[in-house]
């Protein structure tokens, strides 16, 4: 039996405002925007993601946004990806890496999978994490 993550629902204060963040500076593809009674539910995903995160109003009740933390989106070239992201106005951390422990600054020197990281936010303040897998100058 598979079990497919599909869907992660994240709290947000202005739908329009969240929309364009995600389809407009981090290009995410707009699968829904429809009203449904009194809710308004939009679902949009990273490309080639099989995995879309939602958000709107009336589905979160008691969340407050802003506190949703560690979503992770896996790329290929964390270098490049963070320049895509800062040039499409996203404010995006250095990227980082750890060694015994402590963090260091740039990508992992061997280009390892799950080792080099950067950070961005929404703009209500939900975390998200950039992580590289699947580099191809990567060593084992």
């Amino acid at each position: 039996m598979d079990f497919k993550l599909e869907l992660v629902l994240v709290p947000v204060t202005d739908v329009d405002r969240t929309k364009a963040f995600y389809l407009e500076h981090l290009g995410f593809d707009l699968l829904v925007d429809t009203p449904v009674g009194e809710m308004r539910i939009v679902q949009v995903t990273p490309p080639g993601s099989a995995c879309s995160i939602g958000f709107g109003t009336g589905l979160m009740d008691g969340t407050q946004p802003g506190t949703y933390r560690g979503m992770h989106l896996v790329v290929a070239d964390i270098v490049a990806a963070r320049a895509q992201l800062i040039e499409r106005g996203v404010q995006v951390s250095d990227v980082r890496h750890m060694i015994d422990g402590a963090w260091h600054s740039g990508p992992d020197p061997n280009r390892s999978d799950y080792m080099s990281f950067a950070d961005f936010s929404d703009p209500d303040g939900n975390g998200w994490v950039l992580q590289e897998v699947g580099h191809s100058g990567a060593t084992t």
